[in-house]
């Protein structure tokens, strides 16, 4: 099943990190960044994003349903991606629309292959069998120490989500798995040092968008 398609007008973009990398203030930044060059903005998360997609985030992020089979968490994942591909990612791209999203399919390979164990290149080709070849055209991981983003995480008031809750090593797991996506797709990853001042972190998402955007606005964003 292919879905990514030879032409598609809009451009595809994602954000990765570990909970506390500071992704939400960052989307905001990028949207406003995509909205100025005066382009239409669909800003998706995952999961979620679509009516079935937000179900099965609910029973993701459950702590009550923990422990949960790693393999029918990534079948979860894998379920709520490619609902959200159909129904909001190639219809937006088709029609030239900008797609921002909260995480996407390399966060499962990074939280499940390397997190849990069970293989980053067997979550893939799961990932390839319903997604074929839909990726973002520019990813921009924002990396930082797992020391730093536990301590932003253990800040935040309220409620921890299932996987707010997990072990500090798994968080290590996760960031090495991240890393290494980055260091085998250098053409689509950008890292970005996450554990700076927030203005320096800005300037740098800023510079690395406008480094990328002759490509993404010319149709050559596959070659990113």
């Amino acid at each position: 099943m292919m879905m990514h398609e030879a032409f598609t007008r809009g451009v595809f973009l994602s954000l990765e990190g570990l909970d506390g990398s500071g992704k939400t203030t960052l989307l905001s930044h990028v949207r406003r960044w995509i909205e100025e060059l005066g382009y239409p903005v669909r800003v998706i998360r995952e999961p979620g994003g679509t009516p079935l997609g937000e179900r099965i985030r609910e029973l993701l992020l459950d702590p009550g349903l923990a422990p949960m089979d790693p393999w029918s968490e990534v079948c979860l994942y894998v379920a709520s991606q490619v609902q959200q591909a159909r129904e909001v990612v190639m219809p937006c791209l088709k029609q030239g629309v900008w797609v921002l999203a909260d995480r996407f399919r390399d966060a499962t390979v990074a939280y499940q292959g390397w997190g849990r164990g069970l293989g980053a290149e067997r979550v893939k080709d799961l990932q390839d069998l319903v997604l074929g070849s839909l990726f973002p055209h520019l990813t921009l991981l924002l990396d930082c120490d797992v020391a730093v983003a536990w301590n932003r995480v253990a800040r935040r008031p309220g409620f921890r989500d299932r996987l707010e809750q997990e072990t500090r090593h798994f968080m290590e797991k996760v960031r090495q798995g991240y890393l290494e996506l980055a260091r085998n797709h250098p053409q689509r990853f950008v890292v970005i040092d996450a554990a700076q001042p927030l203005l320096e972190v800005l300037q740098n998402v800023t510079a690395a968008l406008e480094r990328a955007r002759p490509r993404l606005v010319s149709g050559d964003a596959s070659e990113i």
